[in-house]
């Protein structure tokens, strides 16, 4: 809290923005502007982005969103009812949307490491990432494969970033990440599939409300390796990690076949899952609530919810861009930092 007493609000960066980010904030603060008038869901955040660029867009797009430069956090909150609070972070080029220009990832990092350090001076309660287009972060000598990695950079952590995915009926944890799957099978280890555990048990008590976790852990081979002849990880590696963890007194189980994990009944047996590899843990959760998912770095020493979709170069400026999951992002930062606090 300030010493006002009042809670200070979410920092959203900007994102990619020849993509849809610009947007989905626009129509982020439409729908928090209407629900204050009734129940008050979408909590107040400040964005980290181009004023011109977003008064030119909301323009375009014939969105009603009085844009204000603001000089502080605390400023955007006690403005945030009558118009969306934008801290300046200016851009090098000209956007079009669809068209991505490296010259403009200087202020899209720009805007991550500003709201990483908002956070840590207390004037924001959490940080809430519009999607990236790492190509032209690449191009711009970006050196980290994702937000998750430079997030843990930024924070100092020793370990490797974990990434929760959450939907309103569904958890997952994927224990590799952005590699190829080629890359990912030897990168299940017992040692990483123990972190992934430890770490989400932690943050599903602290930050979800969970007293006692549950944790399901996913199979890497079809039918979890039926006892070897499918291969052995699940013998040799995924087993011994499970065993590990309850040892430690964490409720896990496992390994499980991942096709028959994701039911609606097989769900309700657990918090979370853990995945083994990147899409064993998001094509489920898409396919079960594409909308409203939520993207969450565990472990780090602040709050951090993203959107679970990337930059929509396809539809940017189009106007035909959904704001559901950034309003879930942002209303799961809130409900997470409100965790913590209490």
């Amino acid at each position: 809290m300030t010493e006002s007493g009042v809670r200070p609000p979410l920092a959203l960066t900007m994102g990619e923005p020849a993509g849809i980010g610009g947007e989905i904030a626009l129509k982020a603060w439409l729908t928090a502007r209407g629900a204050a008038r009734a129940d008050g869901a979408v909590p107040p955040f400040v964005l980290l982005d181009d004023p011109a660029r977003l008064e030119s867009l909301a323009a375009r797009l014939g969105l009603p969103v009085p844009v204000k430069a603001v000089g502080s956090m605390a400023e955007g909150a006690a403005l945030f009812g009558a118009a969306l609070p934008v801290l300046p972070q200016p851009l090098a080029a000209p956007v079009t949307p669809g068209r991505p220009d490296p010259a403009n990832g200087a202020a899209v990092i720009a805007s991550i490491d500003r709201a990483v350090e908002l956070v840590r001076r207390g004037e924001a309660s959490a940080v809430v990432t519009n999607p990236i287009q790492k190509s032209a972060l690449y191009a711009a000598g970006f050196r980290h494969p994702g937000h998750t990695e430079y997030l843990a950079h930024l924070a100092g952590l020793s370990e490797e970033p974990v990434m929760m995915l959450a939907a309103q009926d569904l958890r997952v944890v994927p224990v590799t990440i952005h590699v190829s799957v080629r890359d990912a099978v030897p990168l299940v280890t017992r040692e990483a599939i123990l972190h992934a555990g430890r770490v989400t048990a932690a943050a599903l008590a602290r930050d979800f409300g969970i007293a006692r976790p549950r944790l399901a852990v996913a199979a890497l081979n079809p039918h979890a390796g039926e006892g070897g002849a499918m291969g052995r990880e699940e013998i040799d590696v995924i087993a011994p990690a499970v065993a590990d963890l309850r040892a430690e007194g964490i409720d896990a189980v496992g390994p499980k076949p991942a096709d028959t994990l994701f039911h609606a009944a097989a769900r309700r047996g657990y918090d979370a899952a853990l995945c083994m590899y990147h899409d064993q843990a998001l094509i489920p959760l898409k396919t079960i609530d594409f909308d409203t998912g939520v993207n969450i770095t565990l472990g780090l020493p602040f709050v951090r919810t993203s959107p679970d979709h990337g930059t929509a170069l396809d539809i940017a400026g189009t106007g035909r861009a959904g704001a559901s999951s950034l309003i879930a992002a942002l209303t799961t930062a809130e409900a997470m930092t409100a965790r913590r606090r209490a």
